[in-house]
């Protein structure tokens, strides 16, 4: 069955079970979408996937109660599920949080998700871009072994229909990809990783891509342990990344309203040092995470989290804004057709400035540059703020590079770096891209607790 035939059906039986349920109505989220994705290594197909997938979630408001159901086969049988599923659903709600469907925005902006040539780029040429980038990044130091180079696409359709007269649709995709490079030398033997993604064909890299996965795999080889302290500590822009995607929720007014953050109340407070700007920005030119509307249809739009240190808003969807007495600012989400409506930004990252790396290096002066964190699972409380990572990085003097460090922990806590921050670099850069995309520049911190030797 067509999807649009699929849902007028949904919507008329929906309508005859609930007879005359107070207030009700019901909407369709919808997702459809292609992936591709190889590995390679020695030259040869390691791992090779295509996949098409998609599939349709059904909520339902019932005398001020939400069900949820979802289906991925569009057929006479999946309209009587979805109806019953959802209906049963909301009749076991206990929850006294007020729910809601939304109308439509006057107007949404108008955002280029999808390209057309990046679309043209063949199975046949993915695989060979991912050969390319193994022996390019091979060809950087005798001292590169091999690993694994993957190149990756993805193509996605989504919307939101509901019997309220929201109908919005967004169509956008993707490609992107790594280099996992080993150095070696005698008994050492350190990794490199170096992630891109680009919805342009001109924004891919590739030589780039495998010089810096190159230069991080050779960086270690000679690293030593640094010994303990408290050091002025310059994060790279991934590294600040990082940590704000691990803390992001922090930001959620679902979260503050349920007492899973320390930022409930605080709007109009200088929560972080004033050259601390935190966007959240939907339409973010060349992210995967930019998108007209948000999960309940509602149009987005750029925001300041935090502006100058101060706390602007936290992120609301209807339900959250409705118990605040604000405006939703838009950040409904559904990371899939299936999942019930959260909180979660879009783009967010802190706002750069015109130094270069090499600007805020001279700015530290004498400390440590972090490059790299791991243990972020069992290592950082998103609740508390706490964090106790192992970190790998530099030893800085004279705001100079001098020799890698590795085998130490860096702890803290995420509220207090805030405040602690001395300065932002211009060298903003994004992790991987999905529901949300998080990026940061370089962050120079006053001070943090170092454990080594």
């Amino acid at each position: 069955m067509e999807r649009r035939e699929f849902i007028e059906k949904l919507f008329a039986r929906a309508r005859e079970r609930a007879g005359d349920a107070a207030g009700f109505a019901c909407e369709v989220c919808y997702s459809q979408g292609s992936s591709f994705e190889v590995t390679v290594r020695d030259g040869e197909i390691l791992k090779y996937s295509v996949s098409d997938g998609g599939g349709l979630g059904f909520r339902a408001l019932v005398n001020g109660r939400m069900g949820y159901a979802s289906t991925q086969i569009l057929d006479e049988d999946a309209i009587d599920m979805l109806v019953d599923g959802a209906l049963e659903n909301a009749a076991l709600v206990e929850g006294e949080d007020r729910q809601f469907l939304f109308a439509g925005s006057d107007s949404y902006p108008e955002l280029k998700l999808f390209e057309s040539e990046l679309e043209q780029i063949d199975a046949a040429q993915k695989i060979e871009m991912a050969r390319k980038l193994e022996k390019l990044t091979l060809a950087q130091d005798k001292r590169i072994d091999r690993d694994e180079y993957t190149v990756f696409s993805s193509s996605d359709e989504s919307g939101i229909v509901n019997t309220l007269g929201l109908d919005v649709s967004a169509r956008s995709n993707l490609l992107g990809g790594y280099a996992s490079a080993i150095a070696r030398q005698g008994d050492r033997v350190n990794t490199g990783f170096k992630l891109f993604f680009a919805t342009r064909p001109e924004d891919i890299d590739l030589e780039g891509v495998a010089a810096q996965a190159a230069r991080e795999a050779l960086d270690g080889l000679d690293a030593v342990q640094a010994a303990s302290g408290v050091y002025r500590v310059l994060l790279r822009n991934d590294v600040a990344a990082t940590l704000l995607a691990t803390f992001s929720g922090v930001f959620s007014a679902d979260n503050a309203q349920r007492g899973l953050s320390r930022l409930k109340g605080r709007e109009g407070e200088d929560i972080a040092a004033a050259c601390v700007t935190l966007l959240d920005d939907p339409h973010r030119a060349g992210s995967a995470a930019s998108t007209p509307f948000d999960g309940e249809g509602v149009a987005t739009r750029p925001k300041a989290v935090i502006e100058g240190g101060r706390l602007n808003t936290l992120l609301h969807n209807l339900k959250t804004a409705h118990k605040q007495g604000v405006e939703t600012t838009a950040n409904a989400s559904r990371p899939g057709y299936a999942a019930p409506v959260g909180v979660a930004p879009t783009n967010f990252y802190f706002k750069p400035t015109a130094d270069s790396l090499e600007d805020m290096l001279k700015k530290l002066g004498d400390g440590l540059l972090i490059t790299d964190l791991q243990g972020m699972h069992a290592g950082a409380n998103p609740i508390t703020g706490d964090f106790s990572l192992a970190a790998k990085g530099f030893r800085v003097r004279g705001g100079e590079r001098a020799e890698a460090v590795a085998q130490i922990t860096i702890a803290g806590n995420f509220y207090e770096l805030l405040k602690a921050v001395e300065a932002v670099g211009g060298d903003l850069d994004f992790l991987a891209p999905g529901a949300s995309c998080f990026g940061s520049p370089s962050l120079l911190i006053s001070q943090l607790s170092v454990a080594g030797e």
